[in-house]
């Protein structure tokens, strides 16, 4: 009955204003010199206009345990991510030596829960955390990068299944910091070198190269280069090479991406082809189906994994705190090739002040 009530009072409020803005503009128009005279206000309208008693035009807030609960998370994001972006900004401007630092340092902490449900094993809650502290102020074309793990070392079926996993079921990896220096060779191709170690005791000292390139082809298609060469101390050197192919289909965007890594220490090829398909359901929703084949070349060239999912991401409050739901398919050739279904769930938080 209320939201009825509230209804007929907006109503009458839209034939009030009709009744009253074209009289208003005809005496404006007829008469040049006639005193202009503001609209009567909701004060001017009397007490038989309305129909609801005085007691009902104010409601006083209702506190909840949820409520609480969720205005305390929201101050310490706030909170937290200025203390991240605070601690970048410092530590840039104090090896920089320069007064200010720029406005496109990446730093970020994210956070969050996730959950996998596996065929014959239960869901676990694990935590998870992630960081980069990118310091772009050095010197021109020079950064520090601190990252909480290196991509090089990990192998290709779990880089392409990265986020249908939880923390607990990637591999073991520690934090690394790096010099990296950029060099943009034309407007399509850029190169950089890092020279760093693994933040640990002993240090594993590294270096590593990557190149980058994209090109436009003919009928909206785009070609995407992933370069890398790089030499750990304890792990020996490595290389890996990512072509993808792209274009938009209506509201899809389509990516075909091959990858081959290169592991010495093995001497064994990792290949990888994976299919899939984005697209952005709303500005709080996307979609995300994909197909692929891993395999590897010792002893002999043979397809090791087959996997399929299905990410749905969706943004639950502002642009740093996000949801996903990952159903998945995966069918090992250490199981025979049967099927193994899996649930992942997750929820993630950002810490950052600006999020790309």
């Amino acid at each position: 009955m209320l939201w009825i009530t509230q209804q007929i009072r907006h109503l009458r409020y839209g034939l009030f204003a009709l009744a009253i803005v074209p009289n208003m503009l005809w005496a404006a128009t007829d008469d040049q010199d006639h005193k202009f005279v503001s609209p009567p206000g909701v004060e001017d309208l009397g007490p038989s206009f309305f129909t609801f008693s005085p007691e009902e035009t104010h409601y006083p807030a209702r506190d909840s345990w949820w409520i609480d609960t969720s205005d305390w998370v929201i101050k310490q994001r706030h909170y937290r991510s200025d203390q991240v972006q605070r601690m970048g900004a410092w530590a840039d401007r104090t090896l920089s030596g320069d007064a200010q630092a720029l406005p496109d340092n990446e730093s970020y902490l994210r956070l969050g829960f996730a959950t996998r449900s596996e065929t014959g094993d239960l869901a676990q809650l694990e935590p998870e955390a992630r960081f980069r502290l990118d310091l772009p102020t050095l010197e021109e074309k020079l950064r520090l990068v601190v990252e909480s793990e290196s991509e090089e070392t990990k192998s290709l079926s779990e880089r392409d299944r990265d986020r249908q996993l939880t923390d607990n079921e990637r591999s073991e990896s520690e934090a690394t910091g790096a010099l990296r220096y950029i060099t943009q060779i034309t407007e399509t191709l850029n190169l950089s070198n890092d020279v760093g170690a693994r933040l640990r005791f002993p240090p594993d000292a590294f270096w590593r190269a990557r190149s980058r390139a994209r090109f436009e082809l003919q009928n909206n298609w785009q070609l995407d280069l992933d370069q890398r060469f790089y030499y750990f101390h304890v792990d020996g050197w490595g290389e890996s090479t990512w072509v993808g192919f792209s274009r938009p289909f209506d509201e899809w965007q389509f990516l075909a991406a091959s990858e081959l890594r290169w592991v010495h220490e093995d001497r064994n090829f990792e290949f990888s082809e994976v299919w899939s398909l984005y697209k952005r359901l709303n500005n709080r929703a996307e979609l995300n189906p994909r197909l692929g084949i891993i395999g590897e070349s010792n002893p002999n060239w043979r397809s090791t994994e087959y996997l399929a999912d299905l990410t749905y991401r969706y943004r639950i409050y502002d642009t740093w705190l996000f949801g996903e739901v990952i159903p998945a398919v995966n069918f090992y050739r250490d199981n025979n090739f049967k099927e193994t279904t899996s649930l992942t769930l997750r929820i993630e938080m950002f810490f950052a002040r600006s999020i790309r």
